[in-house]
């Protein structure tokens, strides 16, 4: 089993989910807007009680998962995200984990998205050192095809997930 590893940036903390995260991450995820091009509809509580515990089980399975972003001040809930294996059936994603993230609207447009991603991806290439993370994103969402262009993902692709089209993005191992 992989512990859940903390790292810090200059504004945050990527840390593990703990008990006291659920109701802000259950909040978060009943927001409309977080979810308009996440799946398209609020999470209830149990969906979100669902998704919350999958993140230790990300990391004890695979080796790699999302961590919770807190804020580095009052260690509050900012949003979630980092790498992953959803068994989601599109072929680009196969043998490769999956970048993602969501943010709580209150932070939007701060640029802690970018910062906490830079990090799990710094991550990602020395320790996991996967040759390339992808990641795919609902076509006419701005804000995650800026924030994947500034991480360095580039668009190989399309795939369909929940019957639905969906862009597929790639981006290489860092060296050094």
């Amino acid at each position: 089993m992989t512990s859940i590893p903390v790292i810090e940036t200059e504004r945050l903390r990527l840390r593990a989910p703990v008990l006291g995260d659920f109701e802000a991450y259950a909040t978060m995820w009943a927001d409309p807007r977080v979810t308009a091009f996440i799946g398209g509809t609020p999470r209830t509580r149990n969906e979100s009680w669902n998704r919350f515990i999958g993140m230790h089980g990300l990391w004890a399975l695979c080796g790699f998962g999302y961590w919770l972003f807190a804020d580095r001040t009052t260690d509050a809930l900012v949003g979630v995200g980092g790498l992953a294996n959803f068994e989601r059936g599109i072929p680009l994603l196969d043998g490769m984990p999956e970048a993602g993230w969501a943010v709580a609207p209150d932070h939007w447009g701060q640029g802690l998205v970018t910062e906490a991603m830079q990090a799990a991806l710094r991550w990602s290439d020395t320790v996991l050192r996967a040759p390339a993370v992808r990641c795919i994103i609902d076509p006419g969402h701005g804000a995650s095809e800026h924030v994947a262009a500034k991480l360095g993902f580039i668009r190989i692709g399309q795939g369909e997930h929940a019957d639905h089209p969906i862009n597929v993005y790639a981006r290489p191992m860092a060296l050094g």
